[in-house]
């Protein structure tokens, strides 16, 4: 296989627990994600690998392949790497359970870059942004970028500051869609926690500290991340008016 998609889910959460099985207009959220995902051409294949019977039960339900993993597993990437570590596939890429609203396109921009370009190993998203209050919002995370694409900084700040008031910035915010070579996501399982990881709480600083690059693709496409039941009342309302 070249390319497939995995789909982590746990039970656990500490804002919203069982949030992956919320009904969202009588289907649960795993579902929504599982089927956005099987419409992108670009995957051969696409495996929800959760950590909870109740979880295995729903994806069953409606025909999606799904894996029960261990709960000892402290991240999404742990949780990947067991189902991915048998598998003959090139690039894998990591998608969010908690996106119901994903676009298929997304997932076509991540990985694609990875099939044509043998120097990169890992690569991901970025929006820019349009509404003013996300740039201060530490829940929206922010991305600069060298003159290829590559990424220089994630954070949870404004990024880039603009010492004059005068100053023209465009700001992008990081969509957590991630592709990943089969060899590079063992790789990335085996490095330690880093100094800038622990200070902003994000994982993909890990893979910057330790030098190797990350490839950041705009899309337009936007999503909504589910994190409160709040997040989730939004999400049905713009399926609503879809």
């Amino acid at each position: 296989m070249d390319v497939i998609g995995i789909i982590p889910a746990r039970y656990g959460s500490t804002r919203f627990e069982g949030k992956v099985l919320a009904d969202i207009h009588g289907k649960p959220m795993i579902q929504w994600v599982w089927e956005a995902a099987r419409k992108a051409k670009i995957l051969d294949e696409v495996i929800v690998a959760c950590d909870d019977s109740r979880i295995e039960e729903a994806v069953k339900s409606f025909g999606g392949n799904v894996v029960l993993t261990s709960k000892e597993h402290l991240s999404g990437t742990d949780r990947i790497c067991e189902v991915v570590n048998p598998l003959e596939v090139k690039v894998v890429v990591n998608l969010q359970s908690d996106e119901p609203l994903l676009d298929p396109v997304m997932i076509e921009n991540v990985a694609r870059p990875l099939l044509d370009d043998g120097s990169l190993s890992v690569a991901t998203l970025m929006k820019k942004i349009n509404d003013p209050s996300e740039i201060a919002d530490p829940n929206v995370v922010k991305v600069v970028t060298d003159k290829n694409d590559l990424a220089l900084y994630f954070s949870r700040a404004a990024i880039p500051y603009p010492r004059d008031t005068i100053a023209s910035v465009t700001y992008y915010k990081h969509i957590g869609i991630y592709a990943y070579t089969k060899d590079f996501l063992f790789i990335f399982k085996n490095l330690p926690e880093s100094q800038l990881e622990r200070v902003e709480k994000l994982e993909q600083l890990r893979i910057l500290e330790a030098g190797f690059r990350i490839k950041v693709i705009e899309t337009k496409a936007a999503t909504i991340g589910v994190d409160t039941p709040e997040d989730l009342e939004k999400v049905k309302k713009v399926i609503t008016r879809k």
